[in-house]
């Protein structure tokens, strides 16, 4: 047993392994106050909700109190292996300023309430908009942070009692695309590969995806093979140089907005080298001829001109690819949150369907997530989709929901496509959404264009309803507040990127008068008096188990199987991979094993959008084109990006994470250690930029797009020339008292724009034309926040300080040995 500052040291010690070996357990433990492990009550059973790998862990109860955590040795995911958010998040359930009692606008301001005051609010305004206006004025926004069974219940109130096509989740902001390039590529969503397929894989392609910060414990895993025998070559393809390009075998940083001409570029070397497998295109594929033809526009020297990026890396980097036994490629956000999104991510799949890279151990895509819980937001129908993978313009799925929900299939919206967030917004911005439920998330924070997003969600003529533990900067502007309880004090299953299911039991009490999610729900369903066609209340279940049982029912015969994973089952052992079955009791490690594939006509989720318009392919269409099933291959067409470089905005902008906060820092903001780790907002710019404007690390800038400004200190980094980089979790609830918020320029999304992919609906968050000044130079140097410079050994949002005596946890090697 060893002790280790995880602030200064994220990913801890390594435990090396080789190729086809078993991960090392090594079990992270944290626990507040001076306590040791001896001074627990109990430990309860959960798993990690801040950030999409699904830790197995374990909560410390002290005195009916969390008082710390543990990774679970057993759970498949982590293998006992916490990262920092895990390990110090959970404090901001203590926090002083938790939502505890309903509050309810009167003369202007906010007051506290009972209950049945702010519920009869709630209801009374939905039944007098359904009465007046009918469904379409009624709209919900969700998160990708509650449990399954509380996103299927709203899904089923949504969908199946009020009638509404406007329900989407945040993931629209951080897995949409994910979603889209899954369903085009496979006709279904669901991730094709395993965390497994790193302790096989010889390549390991990470595209727009900085692992080592937004997953922290599957870069540990990753470290873990690059220090034993026979490591993976990482191929890394990001504009900054993150702490996963300095351990990459090959880093391209091409000028963002190029993602899909560098892939063509990728993808056209290795078919001109011959390095496909013909009989499985030939066998598992449609489509493969349309993409010859259209990479016929793209050689290498095009992409390594367009890109900027310098030839001799994309050579390397096509034939890591293009000669990889075992390929495991993941993608994020530097592909998912850019005018081509859908198109981007696609074409990694198509790198993996030319090389019949799938179904075997090390051969797998992960269209990654960024929220825990994001996968069942799209599972459940949360976001707007049908629940359990149905196609909403297949009649025959309408049906059988409506059969297991026990309605009228015309209750059930699929005249068109569901509505995605930013449409919703636009339709919150003409009036014709009235109502809009807010559940778990800040867009006043999160989405893009925020003096714009303010004035909707700030107008007289909407009913805003917020649900969440905080009061929020989106909660501030409501008309009822309901208190919710989080992680830890309720129980639920969620589901992590690579289809785990785990379930986290609760441990605590909420605070106050806060409830469950799952309650407020129900209790919102039965106030509006849901029922279905015999006159029965629509929502039959009460609890957490209850309505898990019933979201099984509807998964019965969808790829998302849950009909053999029991609250029971996933008591004491790991967390379970759906499909879980008859035919699969003990889940299924990877999909598409010997190119089966659920892309069916009759079976498959969604026919595919065109990836330039958007507009969805007709049924008639898809049957022409897919009658057996098969993978889909589809090209994508390069297009410029939609706003650039001028000579008023010469940088280009690009938003992102930092390892020690998580979305609009509500909860990672008040751990003590996550927030002194990375306490202000800052910039990021290159070292021959910096030194071409005469301009030092801390130096106190101004970055102006038309929308907006922020003020942020300088870090100068490894980013490439030309590229300017905010992380996107500072918003407003901190800002000192007699300071007005909408003045201090923290959050990167004031100068963000509002445009998004046209398959994906995913808004534009990494693209943009900006300027820089400086308007204060830095005080006896550096910012006294923690920075890192170019020539540090860690970059990005990660210092090189320490995080202190309270950020020291144990870590536990499997023979309980010291290390």
């Amino acid at each position: 047993m060893t002790t280790v500052d995880r602030i200064a040291d994220p990913w801890g010690s390594r435990t090396p392994y080789g190729p086809g070996q078993h991960w090392p357990t090594r079990v992270d433990t944290y626990l507040a106050d001076g306590l040791i492990e001896d001074d627990v009550d109990r430990w309860v059973q959960s798993a990690t909700i801040l950030h999409s790998n699904g830790d197995g862990l374990d909560i410390a109860v002290k005195d009916g109190r969390m008082v710390g955590v543990r990774g679970r040795a057993v759970d498949r995911v982590n293998h006992g292996r916490l990262g920092p958010k895990d390990l110090f998040g959970w404090q901001a359930n203590h926090s002083e300023d938790r939502l505890t009692t309903p509050l309810i606008r009167r003369d202007g301001k906010l007051v506290e309430t009972d209950w049945d005051t702010a519920m009869d609010a709630v209801a009374g305004r939905t039944k007098q908009l359904l009465d007046e206006r009918g469904p379409s004025s009624v709209g919900f926004y969700t998160t990708g942070q509650l449990f399954l069974e509380e996103y299927y219940t709203l899904a089923l109130i949504g969908h199946g009692g009020i009638g509404t096509n406007h329900m989407d989740g945040n993931t629209r902001l951080c897995t949409a695309t994910a979603a889209a390039a899954l369903k085009q590529s496979f006709g279904c969503d669901g991730q094709p590969g395993s965390y497994t397929d790193i302790d096989h894989a010889d390549v390991i392609a990470l595209y727009g995806h900085n692992m080592a910060e937004t997953q922290t414990v599957t870069w540990t895993r990753v470290l873990d093979r690059l220090a034993g025998p026979n490591p993976p070559a990482v191929i890394c393809v990001d504009p900054r140089r993150t702490p996963v390009a300095r351990a990459a075998t090959v880093h391209l940083a091409p000028r963002p907005g190029t993602n899909v001409v560098l892939m063509n570029g990728l993808l056209h070397e290795i078919l001109r080298r011959g390095w496909i497998d013909e009989k499985y295109i030939e066998d598992h594929t449609v489509g493969f001829d349309e993409l010859r033809t259209q990479l016929d526009d793209y050689p290498l020297e095009k992409a390594a001109e367009i890109c900027d990026v310098p030839i001799e890396d994309l050579r390397e980097t096509a034939r890591l690819l293009g000669t990889a036994e075992r390929l495991l490629s993941t993608v994020l956000q530097g592909f998912y949150q850019s005018h081509q999104a859908t198109a981007a991510a696609v074409q990694v799949n198509n790198i993996h369907l030319v090389r019949g890279m799938l179904g075997r151990p090390g051969c797998g895509v992960l269209q990654m997530n960024g929220q825990p819980t994001a996968q069942n937001t799209r599972e459940c129908g949360a976001d707007g989709d049908l629940p359990a993978f149905r196609n909403w313009a297949n009649e025959s799925h309408v049906e059988d929901l409506a059969r297991v929900w026990n309605i009228d299939p015309m209750r059930i919206p699929h005249y068109t496509a569901p509505t995605h967030l930013m449409q919703m917004m636009r339709y919150v911005e003409d009036g014709s959404i009235r109502f809009l439920y807010v559940s778990g998330t800040n867009p006043a924070v999160s989405l893009p264009e925020l003096r714009r997003v303010r004035e909707i969600l700030s107008q007289d003529r909407l009913f805003l309803v917020v649900q969440d533990i905080f009061l929020s900067e989106t909660a501030q502007l409501a008309d009822v507040v309901l208190p919710a309880a989080t992680w830890g004090e309720k129980t639920g299953t969620f589901t992590n990127t690579d289809r785990t299911v785990h379930l986290s039991e609760k441990a605590v009490e909420p605070p106050g008068q806060a409830r469950p999610d799952l309650d407020i729900f129900v209790d919102y369903a039965r106030r509006i008096d849901l029922r279905d066609k015999d006159g029965d209340p629509l929502v039959k279940w009460s609890t957490p188990e209850e309505a898990f049982e019933a979201w099984k029912e509807c998964t019965a015969g969808r790829p998302c199987d849950y009909t053999g994973i029991t609250y029971e089952k996933l008591r004491g052992g790991s967390g379970i991979q759906w499909p879980c079955n008859a035919d699969a009791p003990d889940g299924t490690e990877r999909l598409y094993e010997g190119g089966k594939f659920w892309a069916a006509p009759d079976y498959c989720e969604n026919y595919g959008r065109d990836m330039v318009t958007g507009a969805p392919v007709e049924p008639t269409e898809y049957r022409a084109l897919n009658p057996f099933g098969k993978a889909i291959i589809k090209a994508g067409e390069y297009l410029p990006p939609h706003e650039t470089v001028s000579d008023e905005y010469p940088y280009l902008l690009t938003t992102g994470r930092t390892l020690y906060h998580f979305h609009t820092r509500t909860k990672t903001g008040r751990a003590p250690q996550l927030q002194r780790a990375a306490p202000e907002v800052w910039v990021e710019m290159s070292a021959g930029d910096a030194e071409r404007h005469g301009w030092s690390e801390g130096d106190l800038l101004r970055i102006d797009t038309p929308r907006g400004h922020v003020t942020a200190r300088l870090r100068i980094s490894g980013i490439r020339n030309g590229v300017l980089f905010l992380p996107f979790h500072y918003g407003y609830w901190d800002t000192p008292a007699g300071h007005e918020p909408a003045l201090e320029g923290r959050a990167a999304n004031e100068l963000t724009f509002t445009d998004w992919d046209p398959a994906s609906k995913q808004p534009l968050f990494k693209s943009g034309a900006a300027r820089a000044e400086r308007v204060a130079v830095a005080e006896g140097g550096p910012s006294a926040a923690p920075t890192t410079t170019a020539s540090a050994p860690v970059s990005g949002s990660v210092p090189a300080t320490s995080g202190g005596p309270d950020a020291e946890i144990t870590e536990t090697l499997d023979d309980g040995g010291p290390r």
